[in-house]
């Protein structure tokens, strides 16, 4: 068994990330899916409302409440599979959840990326609303997956991939670390 983890900022690559192991056969849990959810639940717009239903969660079930959700998630995939990826962890706090659980057979990988590229790669993509539309703007973004503790798990990650390069060269980065991690699991 071995979950793998990613964190980043917005337009670092998580997704990507998460493209290149269902490519593998490694299943996918992204934690956004959960404050999607909820959003919904709630009765809110997932694309305007995610960071601040994201916010409320952790301030009404503490600071962990999105990982603890993940986990049934996790070990359901893990029935049947030898591995998860777990897209979008967001904090030291939420390391924490998952090396609690998981201990050794848990790796977490930073991927990063300048602001400048990341914002072109968010523009790129058009499924954010912008903050002239009413969303949120990728600064504001940033401060407050910082605000979260995005700096402390970056910065306790086991591996870090800058995603600077072609599409194809950071596949091929993240290809390596889940060969290698399926590798040291026999």
């Amino acid at each position: 068994m071995h979950v793998i983890g990613t964190v980043g900022l917005p337009g670092s690559g998580k997704g990507e990330a998460a493209t290149v192991a269902r490519e593998e056969g490694i299943p996918v849990v992204t934690m956004g899916d959960v404050v999607r959810q909820e959003t919904a639940d709630r009765g809110l717009d997932p694309t305007k409302d995610h960071g601040t239903v994201a916010q409320a969660l952790r301030e009404e079930n503490g600071p962990a409440a999105i990982a603890e959700r993940s986990l049934p998630m996790i070990d359901d995939r893990l029935e049947d599979h030898d591995a998860v990826l777990v897209d979008g962890i967001r904090s030291g706090t939420e390391v924490d959840v998952f090396c609690e659980r998981f201990g050794e057979a848990f790796t977490l990988v930073s991927i990063e990326a300048p602001f400048d590229v990341r914002a072109e790669r968010i523009d790129d993509r058009g499924r954010d609303v912008t903050a002239e539309d009413g969303g949120e703007g990728l600064e504001a973004r940033d401060e407050r997956e910082r605000g979260f503790g995005m700096d402390d798990a970056m910065d306790r990650a086991d591996a870090v991939v800058e995603n600077t390069d072609s599409l194809e060269a950071f596949h091929d980065r993240i290809r390596t670390i889940i060969r290698k991690r399926k590798q040291a699991q026999r």
